[in-house]
């Protein structure tokens, strides 16, 4: 069942303990698994539980505080209007191509009730190098999709082709120093997925 508790954000100036022991924390940590989208169903976050989400989200380190990020939803119908941007562009660049692939581009976002564009945005020649603005981007995807299992959502972060095609970029009018750096499908699951094989870390320790 997905959680509707709203956490408390504290707000600046406000000093904020860094540690929590959490052993529910480390659980989840533990065992956040990923849900493939054709294994979501509805429902989705409510308009309450997506703002959670997304502040939850945006609580990742951000050297400079350049926010070099932004938030692009797509629910209900823009779902399958962006599907037809995508299978047309399909159509461009595989003409010919069997029907059924198509027709999967057209509905590649109805697989989830809820698909969210973390969006790189990179302030350029900036002191503060662009390879950290673009990691930034990154820890906001892993934050929804940690958040989204806290709150008792499937979630998947995907790019697939779409998300480095030029065309599509103009589509959703992304700017110069703009990329995306995941969609994310968040859904309930339809079924538990299976934990998939694990490597122990690779650790060296540095000697001079």
């Amino acid at each position: 069942m997905s959680e509707t508790y709203t956490p408390d954000f504290p707000e600046a100036p406000q000093t904020v303990a860094p540690a929590h022991p959490n052993r529910q924390t480390l659980d989840l940590l533990a065992r956040r698994r990923s849900t493939v989208a054709k294994l979501m169903g509805g429902p989705g976050p409510d308009p309450q539980q997506l703002n959670t989400l997304l502040r939850l989200a945006a609580r990742t380190p951000d050297h400079g505080k350049l926010f070099p990020w932004r938030f692009m939803v797509f629910e209900g119908d823009a779902r399958e209007r962006f599907g037809e941007i995508l299978e047309a562009r399909l159509r461009e660049i595989e003409p010919g191509g069997p029907e059924d692939r198509y027709t999967f581009e057209r509905q590649r976002f109805l697989r989830a009730p809820l698909v969210v564009a973390v969006i790189s945005s990179v302030t350029p020649d900036h002191k503060i190098p662009e390879w950290e603005q673009i990691l930034s981007a990154g820890a906001v995807c892993f934050n929804i999709l940690v958040s989204a299992s806290a709150m008792g959502f499937a979630a998947q972060w995907l790019s697939e082709w779409y998300a480095y095609d030029e065309t599509v970029a103009k589509a959703m009018k992304l700017g110069p120093h703009e990329r995306v750096a995941g969609f994310m499908y968040i859904g309930t699951a339809t079924e538990d997925p299976a934990e998939r094989p694990r490597q122990p870390p690779r650790i060296e320790r540095w000697s001079s």
